[in-house]
């Protein structure tokens, strides 16, 4: 077990207390799940247990389990026959309670010492690490169609990840002390915010769903909770791992619900503090304005963070190495079906190189399984999340079929009779401004522009200005001018940028993730930045010489 080797720091009483020793951690192994191995033993017993089975997760009010009579399934997505878990939406009243119960639990959750609320989370991820791994995996597989490799980097390595990286940077914070003056101490305490921060997560990972609601407590806020329908049974189990790791009630409320019910009680309240979100730029902005509206009733202004997705590219100049470029396309397109806020959606590929890459492109295409990711361990992305999904990707299969821009030139069908499947689907369009070429899909389709290849430099311009969104974005060239001019170009295009390497995949710690534009507000979860987003510093200056006199030496 990680233990914390920091000494305890009180609140300030008086004096400056510093940690006696920075914490060590580091990122957690992404294990095989090879044939015969421990883990995919324990991992296939957890998915046999549940095979059939519906769990029953009520709302959490503190230590009180609420049952409302607006009930709810969520659906395995690969096999929309089995509900996975009964759930039911909080009502406004219900919501507001959980406020009162939350703001009368803050004082005391925000006084506790950092070192006491980190090691919540040290706890929280030594038992993700150990006994929960497999139910937790199991849970996002069957319940959020994850391959096993998908599952694990998301719902075990990044969440154990989040929990401890995030634990020391709060640890660390306290260490980052303003200058003494003469005859006098400064401190900077790391309060939380004064009320109550939503966290709205989303359903692609389980991961963020942890991180937005537990990041904010570990500073000694409290937290509304509103989990994604279509992840409920994993976002509950780590929910359950936090309260099991001894987070005391009230701090954080487990509360599904549905999202403008959800959205139109928390902006009301004058308690609000903050709104920690992961989901579509429709829904951010509508609570964005919400706040905006609402602000001369709040105690404070509130703090604002969301990450809404993005139209990510791939650029291609002819100096690349063709391997690099479709392997790692291939990847970052289909794995987990192109639900990845990362994904790349569009690629610039110069016309001396399209042909090599489109034969290598399809070679691979044809070797791709889509199917059920706990039947079948061999399957590389599974089923779309829901119906919703599932609809909105066919409008776009339908656009590229009909669209005289666009040809399909691999997959381009569907089929949900069982499951919400999707062929993975490759577009190539002679029109780079198409609407498939700008708007979100979060689904497996790639479309692709082969330009001049000495046109580089104006294909740079136009990926910049393509899109409303600036979340990831890979280069791939060998040629370091090529790479430097780039780099410039679009500056301002990613928040997460790759040279030869796919738009996908970032590791906390090492590559903090997040965007601008209409990808929201780039505060970097996984780095020493975000934990900073959810304090109120305050500043204490005591003096030990007593002043004797008014009057300054200039006044004679």
């Amino acid at each position: 077990m990680l233990r914390l080797r920091a000494a305890v720091s009180p609140a300030w009483r008086g004096f400056k207390t510093f940690p006696c020793a920075a914490v060590q951690v580091k990122n957690e192994p992404v294990l095989s799940f090879k044939e015969g191995s421990a883990e995919r033993t324990e991992l296939l017993q957890a998915l046999d247990s549940l095979k059939g089975h519906t769990e029953e997760i009520p709302c959490v009010v503190g230590d009180e389990h609420v049952w409302t009579k607006d009930v709810r399934y969520q659906l395995s997505p690969h096999n929309h026959s089995h509900k996975v878990a009964k759930f039911c939406y909080a009502d406004q009243e219900l919501i507001n309670k959980a406020i009162l119960a939350s703001v009368a639990a803050r004082r005391d959750w925000d006084l506790k010492p950092v070192q006491d609320r980190a090691q919540v989370l040290f706890k929280a991820a030594d038992a993700i690490s150990g006994p929960k791994r497999a139910e937790i995996l199991a849970k996002t597989m069957i319940g959020q169609a994850k391959t096993v490799v998908q599952a694990e980097i998301d719902a075990a390595a990044e969440l154990i990840d989040f929990f401890r990286f995030n634990a020391k940077h709060a640890v660390d914070l306290e260490s980052q002390q303003p200058l003494d003056g003469e005859g006098s101490t400064n401190t900077m305490l790391y309060r939380g915010l004064e009320g109550f921060v939503a966290a709205v997560a989303p359903f692609n990972f389980t991961a963020i769903g942890g991180n937005l609601a537990g990041t904010p407590a570990l500073m000694g806020n409290v937290v509304l909770w509103k989990p994604s329908d279509t992840a409920m049974s994993a976002s509950y189990a780590v929910y359950k791992v936090l309260r099991e790791s001894g987070l005391p009630p009230n701090v954080i409320q487990f509360l599904p619900a549905d999202g403008p019910v959800f959205g139109d009680a928390i902006t009301s309240s004058e308690h609000l503090a903050g709104i920690n979100f992961t989901g579509s730029v429709l829904t951010f902005k509508r609570l964005w304005k919400q706040v905006a509206q609402n602000l001369d009733r709040y105690r404070t202004f509130p703090r604002l963070a969301g990450e809404c997705g993005g139209k990510n590219f791939h650029f291609v100049h002819k100096s690349a190495d063709v391997d690099s470029v479709v392997k790692g396309t291939i990847r970052s397109v289909f794995e987990y079906g192109g639900q990845k806020c990362s994904a790349c959606s569009r690629m610039y590929v110069p016309d001396s190189r399209w042909p090599q890459i489109k034969r290598q492109l399809l070679d691979i295409h044809r070797q791709i399984t889509v199917g059920d990711p706990v039947e079948d361990f061999s399957t590389f992305f599974s089923a779309v999340i829901d119906d919703k999904s599932f609809a909105r990707i066919k409008k776009w299969l339908d656009h590229a079929k009909s669209s005289p821009n666009l040809r399909v030139i691999a997959g381009g069908n569907c089929d949900d009779k069982k499951g919400y499947f999707v062929e993975p689907t490759i577009v190539e369009t002679t029109d780079p401004q198409d609407a498939i070429m700008n708007e979100e899909i979060f689904g497996p389709v790639l479309a692709v522009y082969v330009y001049p290849e000495n046109d580089y430099k104006r294909v740079l311009q136009l990926i910049d200005d393509t899109s409303p969104y600036a979340l990831t974005g890979a280069v791939f060239a060998q040629d370091k001018n090529v790479i430097e001019e780039a780099a410039k170009a679009l500056r301002n295009a990613a928040g997460n940028y790759y040279v030869n390497d796919k738009s996908t995949g970032s590791v906390v710690a090492q590559q903090p993730f997040g965007g601008a534009r209409a990808s929201g507000t780039n505060d970097k979860p996984g780095s020493a930045h975000y934990v900073l987003r959810w304090t109120s510093p305050q500043v204490v200056k005591q003096t030990h010489v007593p002043l004797t006199d008014w009057k300054y030496p200039y006044m004679g």
